[in-house]
Parts: structure tokens; C-alpha cells; sequence
């Protein structure tokens, strides 16, 4: 067993064996940020699904109504005119064959990379470098688009892509530490519905079995699943 340091025992002490109302448990998530960082408020949620069944997997974009607190560095693969549109919408890094050979050599300064359908032939041969950092372009993310202008300022909005890992369990970052209780409650909520509405087809039974909050480096507290379905968006803010 890895050894707990003084600092997080102490603040698991701060967190009782219960599920906590959301705004609760979101006050008590700033209360136990205590590293010399700002850090990132996380969501772990395991699902009654299981992922090596195709109508029980789980992936798909949702739009943080707060932002990610984060700058989101976006990088664009695409041809002819589409190359201009993308620069003058704001992306980051843009190119065509020449940012595909280069990202084969090992550049990676983005955090979200957009492709138009007209290239994917060429992108996809990047799966191997892109696949295993969450990468590589898909349909399903919102990252494969002629509409480049709309995603790119999705995207540097606070739009996130997740899915379920193979145990079934979604893990999201939702904001910053530096939030209040309610702006992080806003973006849960959203998270939680967009959960909700691409529920797989395959999936049987009880659908939310726990649902965790954190910080970066703080103890996990228990959400009361129940209470986040059930609270109206006026309430959250």
C-alpha cells in the first residue's frame, strides 16, 4: 500500500463516510485543495456498463457552462481555404500534410486536435501516436468537422470530450479549485445531464452506481447521485 502523507490524512479526516448534498460536497472539494498549485476539480463516476460490449460503451462531448479554467492550446489539420478559416477563428497550430509530419515526429504542443473529413485518410495514420494520448480526431468528439470555426470556439469555450474507460468508469476534469460551489455546481449538472442523455442503448439495470468528486490532490467525497439528477439548473445557478 502506498504510504498517505500527513497532509492528506488530514484532510480525509475532514470527510465523512456519507453522500453529500452536491453543494456540500463541492464547499468541502475547495476546503481540501490545499496543494501549492491551483487544482483541477475532478469527477469519477462508475457506470452499470460494460464497454467491451459496443452498445454499452460510453463516449461523447459535453459543453462546461463555466469553462475548464483552462487554455486550450487547438490544433487544426485541413486543406485549401479551410487552412485560412481555421487561423482566422483562432486556432493555435494550423496546417495540412506538413503538421501531419510533423506531429509523426513528435510534436504534440496541443491539447485538441481538430481535422476536417476530407484529410482523416491521411490522420489516420496517426492512431498509434494520437489514440493513447485522447487525440486522435472522431466524429463522435466533435473533432472531425467542416464546421471549424463553431468547434474551435467550442473547444477553447470549455467543451470537453470524455468516455468510459473499460471498467466502466468516467473520469472528467470539471474546473478549477479557484471556482465557487456554484459555478462548479453549474458544470456538474451539465455534466451529469449530458451522462444521462447519451445513456448507452445496452445498458441494463441500475445505470449511476457512484459518483465521486475530488481535488487534484484531495480525498474523494461521495455525491448523492440522487439529489444532483433532481436539482433544476435555477437552483445550481
Amino acid at each position: 500500500m502506498p504510504k498517505i502523507s500527513r497532509r492528506l490524512q488530514g484532510l480525509q479526516a475532514k470527510v465523512e463516510e456519507k453522500d453529500y448534498h452536491p453543494l456540500e460536497a463541492l464547499a468541502l472539494l475547495k476546503d481540501t485543495a490545499t496543494a501549492k498549485f491551483t487544482e483541477a476539480a475532478e469527477a469519477h463516476i462508475r457506470l452499470g456498463i460494460d464497454p467491451k460490449y459496443t452498445d454499452q460503451q460510453l463516449r461523447t462531448t459535453v459543453a462546461l457552462p463555466k469553462g475548464t479554467g483552462q487554455i486550450v492550446r487547438v490544433a487544426v489539420i485541413a486543406r485549401g481555404e479551410k487552412v485560412n478559416e481555421a487561423s482566422n477563428a483562432g486556432a493555435d497550430i494550423v496546417g495540412s500534410e506538413e503538421l501531419i509530419d510533423e506531429i509523426q515526429k513528435g510534436r504534440m504542443d496541443f491539447d485538441k486536435l481538430i481535422a476536417t473529413p476530407d484529410v482523416m485518410p491521411q490522420v489516420a495514420k496517426l492512431g498509434k501516436l494520437l489514440g493513447p494520448r485522447g487525440l486522435m480526431p472522431s466524429p463522435k468528439g466533435g473533432t472531425v468537422t467542416f464546421d471549424l470555426a463553431g468547434a474551435i470556439a467550442e473547444f477553447k469555450a470549455g467543451k470537453l470530450e470524455f468516455r468510459a474507460d473499460r471498467t466502466g468508469i468516467v473520469h472528467v476534469m470539471f474546473g478549477k479549485t479557484t471556482f465557487s460551489p456554484e459555478d462548479l455546481l453549474v458544470n456538474l449538472k451539465a455534466l451529469q445531464e449530458t451522462i444521462d442523455r447519451n445513456r448507452p442503448s445496452g445498458a441494463k439495470g441500475r445505470y449511476w452506481r457512484t459518483f465521486y468528486v475530488s481535488a487534484t490532490m484531495g480525498p474523494s467525497i461521495k455525491i448523492d447521485v440522487t439529489a444532483l439528477r433532481d436539482l433544476k439548473l435555477s437552483e445550481a445557478g
